[in-house]
């Protein structure tokens, strides 16, 4: 008996063991569905809780344990993410949407708490339940590439300051319910607090900048140090009665000038991103009760839905009066509602700890907790939408444009001798053919050469006759490619890999022979079934390669392309990128290109003047002048208007997202419906994760 009860949901070692295998599986799985990952990670909460297998249960120590944990570090990371310069610049505007958020939060909060015939003190502490915000969304805004528009910066700063004003309050209704409430002690609260901010952010950037100077290149302790400043912080916090959340942030605030964007802040992130983080995910699914989340919609539908519309509706019209105040776009201004929605950490804690004191009855903290599910899901799934059509301003495209030096398409001279070379990795010479005949096409107008490839799967003894067999074949297929080559007279190096794994041999080998890009073929895999569920050989390439990937699709001869079309989305560096290839690629094919940005119709025709001048102005200055017109569409729906323009061209150029992510959280992009649609000549253009 005594070896089944080790078994037990109290048993810390297989609770961690189930929540690694639901990070692991899950997460994956809803995004090959078009689904965040962190919806999976609550629905892993959800199915191994109390509600489901019962595997897992939020109330022991364990799970409390990672849930904070995860939480905190969920905080930390934001802070850590932030540009410093941008967000001192900001700060105002985030203290007035905050402002905004938090009052018309609490006015909708009251007036739902009178309505449903609460007393003043539990109305009041409605507010502070409905004002605080999580930031859920982040890794997506993060992964999208768009943390520099300001509305995500301001959006940030704004939620710290409607988290600490919250908490605050649900101070000042616990003292009144209490009967120890007084002005002074609130002075001295607040006055707390600041003195804690500044311990924070200026004691651990002194502390850490000292401490990294006499610690060189000892990255294992430098990352120590890092983890030890959030949980310090976070300590620091409650001494004070202040959510832990605040600390982090502000830790992270604190290192951020410290890290830079050097290794140890990658390792810092990783950590958090791959294992603390989802637990706070997993928590928030363990806290849901089935049974009592029907039972709630169904015996206190008004109340519910009431609390969920004053939580939902309240940022919105914050978010409004910030559009009217600051001119944002409404794209910029459902970003920054869509963030604001999530109710989870502060909404959840203040929930439970009014209904211990007996502040609040059940049918309020069971509305709370249908809060909490509803926006957890809702807000990474809008944000996902409405960031996605973000920009990211032309001062900062600039500014990564000017460190962007060492990018291959760019014309510089070299203090080291180095020939152009495109791996062509080859699996079919008749389908594969037209492939070849591009990348000799490229390799001549860059005066380079072409490495053809082979990949031969690798047996357990070398002399296995299947094995020698296999690379017989491929030595035919690489003559064949030679022989293309030949054509323009450019240099063929045929390269044959044995290796257990396709993506792995073909990134191993353009590292190898210093590749500046690799033009793969398109597969069957790429949209298949099994491709939505465990990816396939591209994204494998796309995550591994150390240079350019480019997948083609091409129906016709490379010599009988006669029009380009590239969709643009925005101005972001990786956009123009694409835009670059495919003018040195249109070069090289003697092939005009035509620009289509597909624009939301609601937006001014001035904003839609002054985008189309800042890439024309982009284009003219880099680049093979390829570039024949930019065609601006009105469209609700981008991949629709691609589609019903794809058709007049002989090949479409498109950007392929690399899909690296946090949290479980993955962005699919506009290239994805494309793809599925579009049955012509097709490119796929994807930079290594850098």
């Amino acid at each position: 008996m005594e070896h089944g009860h080790s078994f037990s949901l109290h048993n810390p070692f297989i609770s961690f063991t189930i929540s690694l295998l639901a990070v692991l599986v899950l997460p994956p799985l809803f995004e090959r569905l078009k689904l965040p990952g962190l919806v999976g990670l609550v629905f892993a909460g959800v199915v191994f809780g109390q509600s489901g297998f019962q595997l897992l249960d939020a109330d022991t120590e364990t799970m409390k344990l990672l849930g904070d944990i995860g939480k905190v570090y969920l905080m930390f990371v934001i802070g850590l993410e932030i540009d410093l310069e941008k967000f001192h610049k900001t700060r105002n505007r985030s203290m007035v949407l905050g402002g905004l958020i938090f009052s018309t939060s609490v006015i909708a909060g009251i007036l739902v708490g009178r309505w449903f015939g609460l007393g003043w003190e539990p109305a009041l502490l409605m507010g502070s339940l409905v004002a605080p915000q999580t930031l859920l969304a982040y890794p997506i805004v993060n992964r999208l590439g768009v943390m520099a528009n300001e509305a995500i910066t301001v959006t940030i700063g704004a939620t710290i300051f409607t988290d600490i004003a919250a908490l605050l309050l649900l101070a000042i209704c616990l003292s009144i319910h209490a009967g120890e409430f007084s002005w002074l002690g609130l002075e001295i609260q607040v006055l707390s607090l600041g003195i804690y901010a500044a311990a924070v952010l200026f004691g651990l950037d002194w502390a850490g900048k000292l401490y990294f100077r006499k610690t060189g290149d000892e990255q294992g302790n430098q990352f120590i140090f890092v983890l030890l400043s959030v949980f310090l912080a976070s300590v620091g916090a409650q001494l004070i009665n202040v959510e832990r959340i605040v600390g982090a942030f502000l830790a992270g605030l604190a290192v951020n000038d410290v890290l830079g964007n050097g290794p140890v802040k990658e390792k810092v992130e990783f950590v958090g991103s791959v294992l603390f983080i989802p637990f706070f995910f997993i928590e928030v699914g363990l806290l849901l009760d089935v049974p009592e989340f029907i039972n709630t919609l169904t015996s206190s539908l008004g109340l519910t839905l009431a609390i969920l519309g004053a939580a939902v509706l309240s940022k919105l019209i914050s978010a409004w009066s910030a559009k009217q105040l600051y001119r944002y776009s409404w794209h910029e201004t459902l970003t920054m509602w869509s963030l604001c929605i999530p109710h989870v950490a502060a909404p959840l804690a203040a929930a439970i700890i009014a209904r211990d004191v007996g502040l609040i009855n059940d049918e309020v903290f069971n509305g709370t907790i249908v809060l909490m599910v509803v926006t957890a899901i809702a807000g990474p799934i809008a944000t996902a939408q409405f960031a996605s059509q973000l920009t990211v301003p032309t001062a900062e495209i600039e500014a990564e444009e000017a460190k962007d030096q060492d990018d291959w398409m760019v014309s510089r001279p070299s203090q080291l001798p180095h020939t152009f070379t495109v791996v062509v990795p080859i699996s079919n010479p008749q389908t594969d053919k037209y492939l070849v005949e591009t990348a000799v096409l490229l390799a001549h107008h860059e005066a380079g050469q072409i490495v053809p490839l082979g990949l031969v799967k690798a047996h357990a003894h070398m002399d296995d006759p299947v094995l020698a067999k296999d690379i017989q074949q491929q030595r035919l297929m690489l003559q064949e490619a030679y022989e293309i080559s030949q054509t323009l007279s450019v240099q063929a190096n045929p390269l044959i890999r044995i290796a257990d794994r396709e993506a792995e041999g073909i990134s191993h080998a353009a590292r190898e022979q210093n590749a500046d890009l690799v033009m793969m073929g398109w597969s069957q895999d790429t949209t298949g079934l099994r491709a939505r569920l465990f990816g396939s050989t591209l994204e494998e390439v796309l995550w591994a390669s150390h240079c350019p990937v480019v997948v083609m699709r091409l129906l016709k001869e490379p010599t009988h392309i006669h029009n380009i079309l590239v969709p643009v989305r925005d101005l972001a560096p990786k956009t123009i990128h694409t835009v670059r290839f495919a003018q040195l690629f249109a070069d090289a094919h003697h092939a005009p290109v035509t620009l289509l940005h597909v624009c939301d119709p609601r937006t001014p025709q001035r904003q839609n003047e002054q985008f189309k001048s800042d890439l024309q102005e982009i284009v003219s200055h880099q680049g093979p002048q390829t570039v024949e017109r930019i065609k601006m569409i009105p469209y609700n729906n981008s991949a629709k208007a691609i589609l019903r323009v794809a058709n007049l061209f002989d090949l479409v150029i498109m950007r392929s997202m690399r899909r690296r992510t946090a949290g479980g959280l993955g962005v699919s992009d506009v290239t994805t419906a494309v793809m599925k649609e579009f049955s012509g000549s097709i490119l796929l253009f994807g930079e290594p994760y850098t």
